[in-house]
């Protein structure tokens, strides 16, 4: 398929702050009309999949106000202005769970959201995690680190108790690259 060519006609922020960042583009479609399109930019975001030496997953519960729900998730974080993912990886599972892992591995890198934002997700697996520390969280994030065997883990799959789009690729993702 070739890429279309969508002129961009007018461009402005309808929203910047620390916590996201909304473009508004007019684009003119081939047929000359001109539509409003909105992109959510990002600097993107890591997800992992941290393995203790026991086999078991460290998983997070965290309360997420965009939709009010506790949601049973993978650690994962925001990546800062010209940081690294594996960097930012290291630093979300010690942040978020006091977790620490000598191996680690890239696992997938993909467009989170492609129709809407430029958002790439980062996955890895962290083998060998233990727990080193206590947590350090931000001032909105309300987080309780816990751990599940792999079958639970594959439980929680089939059953949907995981809470985003991006835990449950990138577990699928980690369960295929370990084997059983």
């Amino acid at each position: 398929m070739e890429k279309p060519h969508w002129p961009l006609r007018a461009s402005s922020y309808v929203l910047d702050s620390p916590y996201m960042r909304v473009r508004r583009d007019e684009i003119e479609l081939p047929s000359g009309s001109v539509v409003p399109y909105y992109v959510r930019e990002s600097h993107g975001f890591v997800i992992l999949f941290a393995l203790t030496p026991e086999r078991e997953v460290v998983l997070v519960r965290q309360y997420r106000y965009g939709n009010d729900t506790i949601a049973l998730e993978l650690p994962a974080g925001s990546l800062e202005a010209g940081e690294e993912p594996l960097a930012c990886a290291r630093r979300e599972l010690r942040e978020e769970t006091g977790y620490e892992a000598p191996r680690w591995e890239p696992l997938v890198r993909a467009a989170a959201e492609p129709v809407r934002s430029n958002a790439v997700m980062h996955a890895f697996i962290a083998r060998d995690a233990v727990r080193t520390a206590e947590q350090h969280l931000d001032p909105t994030e309300v987080i309780e680190p816990c751990t599940v065997t792999l079958d639970e883990l594959k439980r929680m799959l089939r059953t949907g108790e995981l809470g985003s789009v991006a835990c449950i690729a990138t577990v699928y993702a980690a369960l295929d690259r370990i084997g059983p």
